[in-house]
């Protein structure tokens, strides 16, 4: 057992393939018998989980796959609105096909997704889904392929060679942009958070892509990038803001840096429409509820969750099937927030 800072934590699968130097599907086959590898091989791998403690789960090691009804579901974080709808719609397909749900959040930590996919495949889970921490390595894809678990990743898409279901993020952003630029505003400053997230990647490039179709050039000190943290965004706009070339306008690639961008716009005095245009893409909590009601781009992240559900019901029935990737339309909610009002429309690709 290795000592954490919260106790005892139970030495995984790519503890040993790190302190072996190899693989995690390397150990996983020297575990299971299920390929020959060299003495050498061999040798450090059984040195290391000597080392480390570590040992699989009695079931998982000695039984032959065989249906539980359960899936597993791992989230970077089920404290954002749209990763709750997300849960929601996986927990009511699942329900909906027999199967029970067990939910792990891994805090945007790699680290804790391995530990949390490890342990639901311990539970001999039927099938994971997964929507990947920022920073993930590869051996969250590695180590369920290894025993022939079926993923489906849903939100960051990064693998075609798997099913997975997001939303058109980069179409739903440049539309977003696209609308306060056709209001007049020339100065769009963007909170982008961590561009290594697939989705934030995206979305930024629909906000290039809005100015690059208008022919606006962008200022690249308007776009603001930080970890994508309530906390951290609230203090690089606040800088912003305290600038003599302030922006006329403002987009937030998701809801916690919404947060942080309207709490330092209220710490500027700054009211909104009036002096400073705002939009966001994702919902937040009772948009509609707040001092300004906000215009949105807004995931219909409950249907992800039900169609990420759909293709692993697929996977389980056919392990052959071609691997699909599905993308949703986003819908632009205008509400007051960006000095108009005009209804909800979908946005495609």
């Amino acid at each position: 057992m290795r000592k954490g800072g919260r106790g005892p934590v139970r030495s995984t699968i790519v503890d040993v393939a790190r302190l072996a130097g190899v693989s995690t599907s390397t150990v996983s086959h020297v575990v299971n018998g299920t390929r020959s590898v060299t003495d050498g091989t061999r040798e450090r791998v059984l040195a290391a989980i000597e080392q480390t403690g570590y040992s699989q789960h009695a079931a998982a090691r000695a039984l032959r796959r065989s249906r539980t009804d359960s899936i597993g579901l791992v989230v970077s974080d089920s404290g954002q609105p749209a990763f709750r709808d997300m849960v929601t719609g996986v927990e009511a397909a699942a329900s909906d096909a027999g199967f029970v749900l067990l939910l792990a959040d891994s805090a945007e930590d790699p680290d804790r997704e391995l530990r949390a996919i490890e342990a639901l495949q311990s539970r001999r889970v039927d099938g994971l889904i997964l929507a990947r921490a920022a920073g993930s390595s590869s051996a969250a894809l590695d180590w369920p392929k290894s025993q022939d678990i079926p993923i489906v990743l849903i939100d960051r898409l990064t693998d075609p060679g798997l099913d997975q279901v997001g939303v058109e993020s980069e179409a739903a952003m440049r539309a977003l942009v696209g609308h306060l630029l056709d209001q007049g505003h020339r100065r769009v400053a963007i909170t982008t958070g961590d561009l290594t997230v697939p989705t934030l990647q995206e979305r930024y490039l629909g906000y290039l892509a809005a100015h690059s179709l208008r022919g606006v050039d962008v200022d690249p000190s308007l776009a603001l990038r930080g970890d994508g943290g309530e906390r951290d965004t609230r203090v690089l706009v606040a800088e912003l803001l305290s600038r003599d070339d302030q922006p006329t306008a403002l987009v937030s690639a998701s809801s916690p840096m919404a947060v942080g961008a309207l709490r330092a716009a209220d710490d500027a005095g700054l009211r909104i429409p009036e002096d400073l245009a705002f939009v966001s893409f994702d919902s937040l909590p009772n948009p509609d509820l707040m001092r300004t009601a906000i215009t949105t781009a807004d995931q219909p992240a409950e249907d992800v969750g039900r169609e990420a559900m759909r293709l692993l019901l697929r996977r389980l029935e056919d392990s052959e099937a071609t691997p699909t990737t599905v993308r949703l339309a986003a819908r632009i909610s205008h509400r007051e927030s960006c000095g108009c009002g005009n209804p909800t429309v979908p946005i495609g690709p």
